[in-house]
């Protein structure tokens, strides 16, 4: 018996495996087919709460079965004795499910034969010593091993710790309670840790860290705490792991919502955003009402946007317009060289078909109602996207929020859409204020903001939301213009105050309402360029100025060999304010339609954490810069938020202690923590 972790490898020299490929490898071969040796006979696998959603983030049920699992079982539900079945434990090392796993195997007659344990975090000495004290157990098992995995990947690149309530555990009123903010506050050091044990990967950990220790709010120093807490845990694995790497192999960054409060409610235009903001998705399904061609009655049909629907893959971070002309054509395309449907259309037209012809349409009909089944389902949701986005009027908004990220608008223009579009929805309204607010939290200062609220008929209860966003940002409120923004004169008159540098000229086309980036682009591709502050984002293992030089050689090679696909001209029947407009971006959508799956990594990877939940233009800007970077960008968050959810976590963050005016604040600050960074940025400066 051990508890040690596995011997995976980071695919470091070998084929290379994406981020979720990694995952589920482990669990599949590490973990369940590890056990075959023992016994090629059916297992069952019992997981707890916790460890079935990891599980079900990576694997299939037909995975799982393909590894001799018959029966799939939950730990703390009554379950039939199989005394002549092995079992296979996957469970979080607490008290509750030691005290169930002995109950299980312990006296004469234990439910199963043998037990192979398997832990997804590292067990505690006294748990260990547990288990050996029933003798009646420890001849059962068949293995007791750490795997380290308690994540939970969303995508190929990007996993979340299943914080939803992030915000308000460790930033509202329920970060008071110091016990409850420890625990959330270990539970995602832990969660975030076992990543970089799956993947053997060490990094340089560096965090966000407060704008000016002596103004900061205490939860400002969140993302320093976690970075510690985190440091702690990878020192441990260095020294328990096998073939876990003793130098840094990677850089990750730690970052909270205040680095960027803009993306998570502006209008995002590709077409999974889309989805996810216009409709009514729960997680990754959605549910469509679509015409039965049989009947002709409608029907509701659950649809899943995930990985395995190869036209969601192709067009899932394509801006809508795009993405409605791409399914325009690749229903056409389909329909032409495809037998049956060419066959079908000929019977249509009246032209007899032979019993060739007809074995034909029946040996193709399979793979054609497939594939046309998907094509039309997309084909429905784009077109319902276009039909909300055309009664909702929100070109006109996006085109508005947009405007005032970059610049171009201001007070006059707000005043004026609220005024012309009194029928918008309130969350719309709110939506366009909070962008609003972000670039002019001047504005919103003294009554400016009730006479904004009233004009935009919305409640005070609404204006709680603008308030609370601007509490999350942290001492940076205090400063006239808001983090990331600049100012430009133009004529000696106009100041232009905008919250991102507009990076188009006339040299590359993109789409309309496109133009908007997330901050977490610059960050990502400063990191890259070993630009990053070193005051604003600290380390706390600093790399040598030999291994920086070397990194940023690395960075720079991989880098340079990035190449990207020919852009394409577009139709016209794309709509008028969709037409592609120029940028020098990158192009999101020409470099993630050309960005291969299966790229040979060039470049040490880039991981970046973000509390209080990631949006999916950032989930969008992770894949856009691995191509262009050569380098995996894994994007790690308490949550995926989409808009929607964003505004009623924002809205019912309850956090009464803090004041604009004295910042009192409800988190207790580490004043060693505050004194260590004070004497880390003298030491900086002197030398």
């Amino acid at each position: 018996m051990s508890a040690s972790d596995s011997d995976s490898a980071s695919s470091r020299g070998s084929e290379y495996k994406n981020f979720r490929m990694t995952s589920r490898d482990r669990l599949l071969y590490e973990m369940l087919k590890s056990t075959s040796s023992e016994s090629k006979s059916w297992k069952v696998l019992i997981m707890d709460k916790i460890t079935v959603k990891v599980m079900s983030s990576s694997c299939k049920m037909a995975d799982i079965t393909d590894q001799g699992i018959s029966l799939v079982e939950d730990l703390f539900r009554r379950r039939q004795p199989l005394p002549s079945m092995d079992a296979i434990y996957f469970i979080q090392p607490s008290k509750e499910n030691i005290v169930m796993f002995l109950s299980d195997m312990s006296g004469r007659e234990p439910l199963y034969k043998k037990a192979f344990v398997f832990f997804c975090q590292p067990v505690p000495k006294e748990l260990i010593n547990h288990i050996k004290s029933d003798m009646s157990v420890v001849p059962r098992i068949g293995a007791l091993r750490e795997m380290n995995l308690e994540f939970f990947p969303v995508d190929t690149q990007v996993f979340v710790t299943d914080h939803d309530m992030a915000l308000d555990e460790l930033y509202g009123e329920s970060s008071q309670n110091a016990r409850k903010f420890d625990n959330s506050m270990n539970t995602l050091a832990i969660r975030i840790a076992t990543v970089f044990a799956s993947l053997k990967e060490l990094p340089y950990v560096r965090y966000q860290a407060p704008k000016d220790l002596d103004t900061a709010f205490s939860h400002e120093f969140i993302p320093s705490k976690l970075a510690s807490a985190i440091w702690d845990r990878l020192t441990l694995y260095k020294s328990t792991i096998p073939n876990f790497p003793q130098k840094e192999t990677c850089e990750f960054l730690i970052l909270d919502r205040s680095v960027d409060q803009i993306a998570p409610v502006i209008h995002e235009w590709t077409y999974d955003a889309m989805c996810h903001d216009l409709l009514e998705m729960d997680g990754n399904k959605l549910e469509l009402e679509i015409t039965n061609k049989t009947t002709g009655q409608p029907e509701k049909k659950e649809i899943l946007l995930e990985d395995s629907d190869p036209v969601w893959l192709e067009i899932r971070h394509l801006h809508i317009a795009e993405a409605s002309e791409r399914l325009h054509d690749k229903m056409t395309n389909f329909a032409s060289k495809n037998k049956a449907a060419a066959l079908s259309q000929a019977s249509r037209d009246g032209t007899e078909l032979s019993t060739r012809d007809l074995q034909k349409m029946v040996q193709a009909l399979p793979q054609y109602t497939e594939q046309m089944e998907k094509l039309s389902l997309h084909v429905e949701i784009a077109g319902k996207i276009n039909k909300i986005i055309r009664d909702m009027e929100l070109r006109e908004l996006g085109q508005l929020e947009q405007d005032i990220v970059f610049g171009d608008a201001g007070t006059k223009e707000v005043i004026t859409f609220l005024r012309a579009h009194q029928s918008a929805s309130a969350e719309n309204k709110l939506r366009l204020l909070m962008i609003y607010a972000c670039v002019h939290p001047d504005k919103f200062e003294g009554d400016k903001a009730s006479k904004l609220m009233q004009l935009a008929k919305l409640s005070p209860e609404d204006l709680k939301a603008v308030k609370n966003m601007r509490l999350l940002a942290g001492s940076s409120l205090t400063k006239k213009k808001p983090s990331g923004s600049f100012s430009l004169t133009f004529d000696g008159q106009r100041k232009k105050i905008a919250a991102r540098k507009d990076k188009t000229n006339a040299e590359e086309e993109t789409w309309a309402l496109s133009k908007f980036y997330p901050m977490l682009e610059e960050l990502i591709e400063n990191v890259n360029k070993g630009e990053l502050s070193k005051n604003d984002y600290q380390y706390i293992n600093e790399p040598t100025p030999v291994s920086k030089e070397r990194n940023q050689s690395q960075s720079a090679s991989a880098s340079t060999t990035a190449t990207t696909g020919p852009r394409s001209m577009r139709s016209r029947r794309t709509a008028t304010w969709a037409r592609p407009h120029h940028s020098d971006d990158g192009s999101s959508d020409s470099v993630l339609r050309n960005s291969p799956n299966d790229f040979k990594m060039m470049g040490s990877r880039i991981f970046i954490f973000i509390i209080g939940g990631a949006t999916r233009s950032e989930l969008r800007t992770c894949y856009k810069l691995t191509t262009k970077l050569r380098r995996e960008i894994v994007l790690g968050a308490t949550s995926i938020d989409d808009p929607p959810q964003y505004l009623t976590l924002v809205l019912d963050f309850n956090n009464c202690t803090y004041k604009l005016d004295n910042k009192t604040c409800c988190i207790k600050i580490d004043l060693t923590l505050v004194l260590h960074q004070k004497l880390k940025l003298f030491s900086e400066k002197s030398q």
